[in-house]
């Protein structure tokens, strides 16, 4: 299913969602509210503010972002877009035993016309239908208690990933060298600079001997890529701070500008360039891609050979060869060329997993096979990072954000 095919689902399992919804809400209200006349006023006032809450975040979607969580957003866009999740999955999971429900009362309809002699029980009849409405109702609230969980504390849980990497071709000098790689900040008024900084200490604490940064600093917004920069120039490691670009700087038209930015920080941002990381006599060779997309139907040999353009000019032979690239489908090609190891983030490692049910249900899939963690081919290695910030939601549920630190070994 392509992007816009599950653009256009997910607006149908909305508005289907909201009538569905809508519909508990008044049969709940007219057990809690017995006056007829206050109960319509109280459900008119709700609608309207619903309509407008609705109206003013679909308005504003794109306009300018904040890089701190105000008021205004906690009171106007947190709530809708907390009701806009949880409200679409609490309906599929609540759908299965609406329409048991209502295919059990048809049932019962063609049975009574066929034999007319035979009289439900209606005892019966009523238990049924009562334990299958609420049920939908229980199995509907569970997304929105996930969804409220993963807003309030799942999206700020940031996590540190200890990751081995046995590299045959590693010098002995780089023997336990530390890589720190942070990924997907998308600042904002949920990822405010405050929470980025303390990302930062948190990462200086780990004492990496190289930082690197896979891309997407920002979401929307051009003016916020200042601030970005700036709580990313706290990073400290003795061998230097590299980065590479995500599709967010390539949307937002600042591929150029946070590149030069992140420069007068001394933070060198890759783009289709090596750097020689030395210690004592040795090096590695880190390269770094701007983000890259290629339209597919298939994972075929001709596809992945359109990754990475004049990365062979890149490749040291004989060196451990790093690349940062932001989209990890530049794996396959990464690894024909002969690159030991590629970091990349863009996932977000779901941001909304269900691993615990099955790692297919992942929207993360609709993108590539390399959700999150660590992938491994002959001679070739691949990390996604889960990533720091959120999109679309504010809301993290089992795929927290993450710092990860590598430790180089020699195989």
């Amino acid at each position: 299913m392509g992007r816009q095919a599950f653009f256009l689902v997910f607006v149908c399992l909305f508005f289907a969602s909201q009538v569905f919804w809508i519909v508990v809400i008044g049969k709940l209200g007219a057990k809690l509210i017995g006056n007829k006349t206050l109960r319509r006023w109280i459900g008119a006032i709700g609608l309207g503010v619903y309509v407008f809450l609705l109206a003013y975040n679909f308005l504003s979607a794109r306009s300018v972002a904040a890089t701190s969580l105000t008021l205004k957003i906690a009171l106007l866009q947190a709530p809708v877009q907390w009701w806009a999740f949880g409200s679409v999955a609490g309906f599929i999971l609540a759908l299965p035993f609406v329409l048991t429900n209502f295919l059990w009362d048809r049932a019962q309809g063609l049975r009574q016309r066929a034999d007319s002699e035979t009289d439900p029980d209606p005892s019966f009849s009523l238990a049924r239908r009562k334990f299958l409405s609420n049920t939908a109702i229980a199995a509907g609230a569970l997304p929105l208690a996930g969804a409220g969980y993963g807003f309030l504390f799942g999206r700020v849980q940031f996590e540190k990933s200890f990751v081995p990497v046995k590299l045959s071709r590693l010098p002995r000098e780089f023997h336990g060298f530390r890589i720190a790689q942070l990924s997907d900040i998308h600042i904002g008024p949920f990822m405010p600079a405050s929470d980025v900084r303390r990302v930062v200490d948190m990462t200086n604490a780990l004492k990496p001997d190289l930082v690197v940064l896979t891309g997407d600093y920002i979401t929307w917004d051009p003016d916020t890529q200042g601030a970005a920069v700036d709580s990313l120039t706290g990073l400290k490691a003795p061998l230097g701070i590299y980065g590479c670009l995500g599709n967010h700087e390539m949307i937002t038209h600042t591929e150029a500008s946070i590149s030069r930015l992140f420069a007068e920080h001394n933070v060198r941002i890759l783009r289709y360039e090596r750097a020689p990381i030395q210690v004592g006599k040795e090096s590695l060779n880190l390269i770094g891609v701007d983000y890259e997309i290629r339209r597919r139907r298939h994972f075929d040999e001709h596809h992945v050979r359109q990754y990475l353009p004049g990365v062979d000019r890149l490749v040291q032979p004989g060196q451990v060869n790093i690349l940062l690239s932001h989209n990890p489908n530049t794996f396959d090609r990464a690894a024909e060329l002969g690159i030991d190891l590629s970091l990349s983030g863009h996932t977000h490692g779901g941001q909304i997993s269900l691993d615990f049910i099955s790692p297919e249900l992942s929207v993360a899939r609709l993108m590539t096979p390399y959700v999150k963690g660590h992938f491994q081919k002959p001679g070739s290695q691949l990390y996604v990072n889960r990533g720091i910030g959120t999109i679309a939601v504010p809301i993290r549920f089992d795929a927290p954000p993450e710092i990860t630190l590598f430790e180089l070994e020699r195989a």
